[in-house]
């Protein structure tokens, strides 16, 4: 499987993104090497997708699965893109709260501890839908790891198409979320662009 080892602080800075997005709160004080140049037009594009990307944890051949399959949905094809990169499994264990980063996330699916609607499912890509039920297995629940991660994610907000119970471990998806209350900041329209050359 191929894995993204690029150091993390050093990825937000050539992005220009704050780590906060990716669950971590250290801070760089480096400044990035580019900062102050200008950058062209395809430089921004190709930016918006790199971030999107880095944000989410998704390699070029699957991101760019996703967005074929967000062009043959109807709407815009870049809020489609943005809503289906939310709705990845990994990423609803990273937004309730039961995991600390994505990338935690994604080890805690790997790993077989996640039941959606009862049923053990162990791939990050695994799209939700509304109404799922999504809980930490009763075997992993007792383990010292989660109430580390419960420490670490106390504070932090549940978006509004989700419902978490952090006693329970466990969550339900409300809703389908739209692109406006996805805090990710990624341009989808430049991604778009990008593509469609």
């Amino acid at each position: 499987m191929a894995v993204n080892r690029t150091p993390v602080l050093k990825r937000c800075r050539s992005l220009n993104l704050d780590p906060i997005y990716l669950g971590i709160d250290k801070k760089s004080n480096r400044k990035a090497k580019n900062a102050g140049r200008k950058i062209s037009e395809y430089g921004m594009q190709l930016r918006e997708k790199q971030k999107a990307k880095f944000i989410y944890g998704v390699l070029e051949k699957p991101f760019r699965n996703y967005y074929k399959k967000a062009e043959k949905q109807k709407g815009m094809t870049g809020e489609n893109l943005m809503v289906m990169l939310e709705l990845r499994l990994d990423n609803v264990i990273f937004r309730m709260g039961l995991a600390r980063t994505r990338r935690e996330a994604r080890q805690i699916v790997d790993h077989k501890h996640v039941l959606v609607n009862g049923k053990c499912i162990n791939i990050p890509s695994y799209l939700v839908k509304a109404g799922d039920v999504i809980e930490i297995r009763e075997k992993s629940k007792s383990s010292a790891r989660y109430k580390e991660i419960l420490e670490a994610t106390n504070g932090r907000l549940v978006p509004e198409w989700l419902e978490a119970d952090s006693e329970a471990l466990k969550g339900t998806v409300k809703a389908i979320p739209t692109r406006d209350i996805i805090d990710v900041p990624v341009d989808e329209m430049l991604i778009v662009e990008l593509y469609s050359k």
